[in-house]
């Protein structure tokens, strides 16, 4: 499911859907869940898009090409215009709904219903054998979070045999949270309870679904909209549904505090997500860039990706993407640089009557901390950029203030000499 408009990631959605965001230095959120998908043996994957998608469908056909021989794809399916209906995707159920014909799917057929904006690494097949063995019509993925956050989620309640009881979509009061709170049978149960710790935990739905063929067919014939929110909570008691606990990592990457939270992670030195399993590789477009060059330079607990080029400069905790330029002088605290879309841009010396134009990158004798710089940036020399003393929906040009990260946006400019901080 990669149409969402992703409203609570802008400004970084403005151009871009959501699954299409920068991640970690080199990938975009949607390589997540095909990777898992293909780690997990399963080649026959439909992508549903639909809000400001041509970077991603370009991302997509540039790095996932299957030989002929195997049957695998990567279909994109955005929303279109039929004799059946001129609606653009109401939900992520009705997203499945007018797909449907374009499946050929058998009763006997199961489908695997991810979303496409998460970070987590999952074995699919071992939560297809739980819906195998259990018999289930409907399995739901979720993942334990403590009690004071359930209101941030859709929460189940299960019985000692996994099957659920009970949905309750981001529930508000604290005697609907006390009921959903999982029992010691359920924490036995679990692979490491003693990580666990003393607090209460309820089971948060991931999103991900599988679905027996016909049951998904019998549900979508309703003009309900939403999985989540409607579609599920609908089958309570009608089909048998349960629940596939996930105890490894774990983040629906949905606002900008999560995000950069996530990307500035995977600096530590035993991140909880690790993109260095070779025997789950993540996958995405294959760049062929030169290595990074490194110029006396001070770097501590970071990412550099390919075909960047940093210049005396002084980085901690930063993650740096693909055909990134900082140049002398420069600091940067807690930042993740999206880089750029062509190493042509290095020779560019662009020209204004109104005063210079910055070079694509960080100038020189900049300072920058807790901000995400977005691709194509230029950032003048002798800049200053800090979301600290600025009010959540700051806003002044290129530069905007999110869950108290600063961000500049994508192919904005911030000329020389601009304090923001």
């Amino acid at each position: 499911m990669g149409g969402g408009r992703g409203s609570r990631l802008y400004p970084l959605t403005k151009l871009r859907c959501k699954p299409a965001v920068p991640l970690a230095g080199k990938y975009r959120l949607v390589d997540i869940s095909i990777s898992n998908c293909l780690n997990s043996g399963y080649n026959r994957i439909y992508l549903l898009s639909q809000f400001n998608t041509a970077s991603m469908h370009r991302h997509v056909q540039d790095s996932y090409k299957f030989d002929p021989f195997g049957g695998g794809f990567v279909d994109i399916l955005s929303a279109e215009q039929t004799e059946m209906s001129s609606n653009w995707y109401q939900g992520t159920a009705d997203a499945v709904r007018q797909n449907m014909k374009h499946f050929r799917a058998n009763d006997d057929d199961l489908f695997v219903i991810l979303s496409g904006d998460q970070l987590y690494r999952m074995d699919l097949r071992s939560i297809v054998e739980k819906h195998r063995q259990s018999e289930a019509e409907v399995t739901i993925s979720t993942t334990l979070v403590p009690k004071e956050q359930a209101h941030s989620f859709g929460i189940m309640k299960i019985r000692n045999d996994f099957s659920i009881s009970e949905f309750i979509e981001k529930p508000q009061s604290k005697q609907q949270t006390d009921d959903l709170v999982i029992n010691d049978h359920i924490k036995q149960s679990l692979s490491s309870p003693s990580t666990l710790g003393q607090g209460e935990y309820c089971l948060a739905s991931m999103g991900i679904y599988v679905f027996n063929a016909s049951t998904l067919k019998k549900a979508l014939e309703s003009d309900l909209a939403d999985f989540g929110k409607e579609i599920i909570p609908s089958m309570i008691g009608k089909s048998k549904m349960v629940s596939y606990i996930f105890e490894g990592y774990w983040e629906d990457i949905g606002t900008i505090d999560a995000f950069f939270n996530a990307n500035l992670m995977l600096t530590d030195t035993l991140p909880k997500f690790n993109f260095y399993d070779s025997d789950n590789v993540i996958y995405t477009h294959a760049r062929y860039l030169p290595a990074s060059k490194i110029n006396n330079a001070h770097i501590n607990h970071s990412i550099i990706a390919e075909g960047c080029i940093i210049s005396k400069a002084t980085l901690n905790r930063c993650v740096i993407s693909v055909r990134s330029i900082i140049r002398d002088g420069s600091v940067l605290e807690n930042v993740y640089m999206m880089g750029g879309d062509d190493l042509k841009t290095l020779d560019e010396k662009p020209i204004s009557k109104n005063g210079r134009i910055p070079e694509v990158g960080i100038g020189e004798n900049c300072r920058i901390s807790n901000a995400i710089i977005d691709k194509n940036a230029r950032i003048g020399n002798n800049v200053v950029l800090s979301p600290k003393g600025k009010p959540d929906h700051y806003e002044e040009g290129a530069v905007y203030v999110r869950d108290g990260v600063l961000i500049v946006t994508k192919n904005g400019i911030v000329p020389d000499g601009t304090v923001i901080a």
